[in-house]
């Protein structure tokens, strides 16, 4: 009988380096993170101030309006716009329209939710260009894309609103105060919120394209996939 013993030297010792179809490539170890613009940043700490103060003044009437407590100094400049749009004067308030305060309770949604976008930037974030990565940058772009897709609708519906009441509110002001005091100010919160919408967007397919192995895509600004090394 021949003994097993003399055969064990003739087996080569184990591999202890990992098999090649067990290694994982660089391309699945991409590290995907989203980048905040730094345009969409400015026009969120500019934006959101300003939403506060009219969100206040529409769910303070009538004491914020001319005459009320609450007026001056706050909302002193409410005077004039309410005669531009009339949406936010004495008009729609008699009227009990409630239209305005509608999108004012829908104001304060979205500037919770802007404001908790900017929370996990400033807490996550890394470096000058505070990139954010893993679960925390997925919530931060699918909040930020959401509430972007939120500020346009409720900005378009404003604007159909006045084109299907024949512009009741606003057809009664001279083309420079219409563009100067109504169309510029309000388009912001068309082009800007689309602008930061899309690099989200961008983000969001960027990252969906990593974690089905196609790291080739480009993310919305030059922030490459880090990989480990």
């Amino acid at each position: 009988m021949v003994s097993t013993r003399a055969h064990k030297s003739e087996f080569p010792p184990p591999d202890a380096t990992p098999s090649k179809a067990l290694t994982r490539s660089p391309r699945s170890r991409s590290k995907w993170q989203h980048v905040p613009s730094p345009i969409a940043l400015l026009w969120l700490l500019v934006s959101l101030p300003l939403v506060i103060w009219d969100t206040g003044y529409v769910l303070l009437r009538p004491h914020s309006m001319p005459g009320g407590w609450a007026h001056a100094p706050i909302w002193k400049p409410y005077e004039l716009y309410g005669k531009v749009d009339y949406m936010y004067g004495w008009k729609a308030y008699n009227e009990r329209n409630g239209f305005t305060a509608a999108q004012g309770a829908l104001n304060m949604v979205e500037t919770v939710g802007y404001l908790g976008y900017l929370w996990v930037v400033w807490d996550y974030g890394e470096g000058e260009k505070r990139a954010v990565g893993g679960g925390w940058g997925g919530v931060a772009c699918l909040v930020g894309f959401a509430l972007c897709v939120m500020t346009v609708s409720k900005t378009v519906l404003y604007w159909l609103n006045e084109y299907y009441s024949g512009f009741e509110n606003i057809g009664h002001n001279d083309p420079m105060s219409l563009i100067f005091l109504w169309l510029i100010p309000n388009g912001a919160w068309l082009v800007l919120p689309s602008y930061m919408g899309y690099l989200l967007a961008r983000d969001i397919l960027h990252g969906l394209a990593i974690a089905s192995g196609d790291a080739s895509s480009k993310p919305a600004r030059a922030a490459e996939p880090i990989k480990d090394e």
